[in-house]
């Protein structure tokens, strides 16, 4: 008689443990996500980040060159004024996107490690093109107002030039942060990728 409740308890034992290493929280299909998953799904999200963030800068970068181009040959404090605008957009979602890019390179999975990097450093250029278009558009913003229309036209054609490098830049940046995002999903859709050591 107590060798079978000895192998009732046993039995009864034996299906609790089964239970507990087979069960997942209501409403999970699976166990929940390791430190492993975790860390693909932060380096997907971080490099998607950073590509909206480089769409954003390459479409502002557009807009004021657009809008530089637009009032070639013409001195007016209204569009100086309008261009400088433009290009402070620019500079701003430009170093946006570097913050971004910044945070995925460290974030990446091994396999897209390069190509995170490569972003980041297309991030920096564009920031430095861009605060250098603002520059030349707040000068180019004060001498329409202070300045001779000659010295006015010639700030305007540096600030042309330099949203023209912003753009390039913003661009380049943008066509990086792409590359990245493919690769980090490639990356994941192979499995087996573990964070990069930093």
């Amino acid at each position: 008689m107590k060798s079978l409740n000895l192998l009732a308890v046993l039995a009864l034992a034996a299906s609790a443990t089964a239970f507990a290493a087979d069960y997942a929280q209501p409403g999970q299909l699976s166990p929940p996500a390791g430190p492993a998953q975790h860390a693909r799904d932060a380096a997907v999200k971080a490099a998607r980040d950073a590509e909206a963030a480089a769409r954003k800068a390459a479409d502002h970068a557009k807009a004021a060159l657009e809008k530089s181009q637009a009032t070639a040959g013409k001195v007016s404090k209204a569009a100086a004024e309008a261009i400088r605008q433009a290009a402070r957009k620019t500079w701003e979602s430009a170093t946006r996107f570097q913050s971004k890019a910044e945070a995925s390179a460290s974030k990446a999975l091994n396999e897209s490690r390069d190509a995170a990097r490569a972003a980041a450093e297309e991030g920096r250029k564009a920031a430095a093109a861009s605060r250098e278009a603002l520059d030349k558009a707040e000068d180019a913003s004060r001498r329409a107002m202070e300045s001779t229309r000659e010295e006015a036209e010639k700030a305007a054609e540096a600030t042309r030039e330099a949203l023209g490098k912003a753009d390039e830049a913003t661009r380049a940046a943008a066509r990086a942060a792409k590359d990245a995002v493919a690769r980090t999903a490639d990356a994941v859709r192979h499995g087996g990728s573990r964070p990069a050591k930093q």
